[in-house]
C-alpha cells in the first residue's frame, strides 16, 4: 500500500516536469500612436484684399497759438502823458502841437519805442517822410525785444512807403447816419446816433487811424444854436468789435443826453433842447467825409473840412430803439440768445 502510493506521487512530479518544459506563446497587443502631420497650405500667387474698418487717426494736440505781441508800455509816466496828449492832437489835426508833445517826450525818453513811432506818424501826416524814416527806422532798429508790435509795424512802413491820405478818398466813407431821440427818458434828453463807416472790399486801412468826429448842437429858448462844450454828456461804443467789416462797414454808437435844468438856470440861460450834429470822418488826421444835419450846421464848425460823399446824404430818423439796443445799458452789446 505505502509502495503504490509512492509510485503514485512519483507519476504525478513527473507529469508537473514535463509541463514545465514546454513553450506557451502569449500574444499581446500593443497600442501605437501614430502622428499625422496636416499639410500646409499652398500659396497662391496673389495675397488676399483684406478689409478692416477704417480706424480714426490718434487725436492731433492743438497748436498752441502763438502770444500775440504787445506795445510796450513807456516807462515815464510824464511822457506818457505828452504821447497820449500828441496823438489826440494828431487826430484833430493839430500837428503843431502834437510835435511839441512828443518833442517834450523825446527830451524825456529818448530810446521809447512808442515816442519814435508816434513822431515817425506825425511826420508822415505832415509829408515830411525822410523823418517819418527815421523815426521808424529808429523803432525798427530796436527789435522785437525793444520795440514789441511795433517792430513789426516799422518794419511794414519802411518796406511799402507812404500812403497819402486822400488815397482813401471814395474807399472809406460814411454811410446814413440813424437818429433815434428819446425827449423823455429819466436822466434828460437823449438822442442816440448809430453811425456807419463804410470800407471798399480789398483794401488794406489801418483801424488804429481812423476817427470819427462828432460836434452836437442845442437850441435854446431865446432861439440861439449853441455848440456842447460840456463832454460829460456823450458817451460812444463801436458796438462791432472787433472790426471784420463783414457787410462792408462797422458802426459807431454815440448816446448824448441833455440833463435837465433847474428853473432858475433855465430863466438865466434859457432851455436847451437837441438841435443836431455834424459827423467827420478822418483817416490819418485827413477828412474824408462829412454829414451835417440840418445841413446849415456845415458853416458852423470851425476849420470848416472839405464837403464829402456824404454831406448831401439827410439821416434816417428811427421811432424805435436799435434790436440790440438795452435802454438800461447802452454801451454793452446785447446778451446773446439762448
Amino acid at each position: 500500500m505505502a509502495f503504490i502510493q509512492l509510485l503514485v506521487a512519483g507519476m504525478a512530479l513527473a507529469t508537473r516536469l514535463e509541463e514545465s518544459r514546454q513553450v506557451r506563446v502569449v500574444a499581446k497587443e500593443v497600442l501605437k500612436s501614430v502622428i499625422v502631420r496636416v499639410p500646409e497650405p499652398v500659396k497662391s500667387a496673389e495675397s488676399p484684399v483684406v478689409s478692416r474698418p477704417p480706424v480714426p487717426p490718434a487725436p492731433v494736440a492743438p497748436a498752441v497759438a502763438p502770444t500775440p505781441l504787445a506795445i510796450p508800455q513807456v516807462a515815464d509816466p510824464r511822457s506818457e502823458r505828452m504821447l497820449n496828449d500828441a496823438r489826440v492832437a494828431r487826430v484833430a489835426g493839430d500837428m503843431g502841437k502834437a510835435i511839441v508833445k512828443l518833442e517834450e517826450a523825446l527830451a524825456q525818453s529818448p530810446e521809447d519805442a512808442s515816442v519814435h513811432y508816434e513822431l515817425g506818424l506825425v511826420h508822415e501826416q505832415m509829408g515830411v517822410f525822410d523823418t517819418a524814416a527815421t523815426h521808424y527806422q529808429k523803432v525798427f532798429q530796436m527789435g522785437v525785444q525793444g520795440a514789441g508790435a511795433l517792430y513789426e509795424k516799422a518794419a511794414l512802413k519802411l518796406r511799402d512807403g507812404f500812403e497819402q491820405p486822400d488815397a482813401m478818398l471814395g474807399k472809406l466813407s460814411l454811410a446814413r447816419v440813424r437818429i433815434f431821440k428819446n425827449p423823455n427818458h429819466e436822466s434828460g434828453q437823449r438822442v442816440i446816433l448809430t453811425i456807419p463807416v463804410q470800407k471798399a472790399p480789398a483794401d488794406e486801412i489801418d483801424v488804429a487811424e481812423i476817427a470819427v468826429s462828432v460836434i452836437f448842437f442845442n437850441r435854446t429858448t431865446k432861439g440861439e444854436i449853441m455848440q456842447l462844450e460840456e463832454k460829460s454828456w456823450v458817451a460812444e461804443q463801436w458796438v462791432t468789435l472787433p472790426f471784420d467789416w463783414a457787410g462792408g462797414e462797422e458802426s459807431l454808437r454815440m448816446t448824448y443826453t441833455i440833463p435837465p435844468q433847474d428853473h432858475q438856470t433855465e430863466h438865466l440861460f434859457g432851455g436847451r433842447t437837441y438841435y443836431g450834429q455834424v459827423v467827420s470822418l478822418l483817416y490819418k488826421g485827413e477828412v474824408l467825409d462829412v454829414q451835417a444835419w440840418p445841413r446849415d450846421l456845415a458853416a458852423r464848425i470851425p476849420k470848416a473840412p472839405s464837403v464829402g460823399p456824404g454831406a448831401l446824404m439827410p439821416p434816417e430818423f428811427q421811432d424805435t430803439l436799435p434790436p440790440d439796443f438795452d435802454p438800461e445799458l447802452p454801451l454793452l452789446p446785447a446778451l446773446p440768445s439762448e
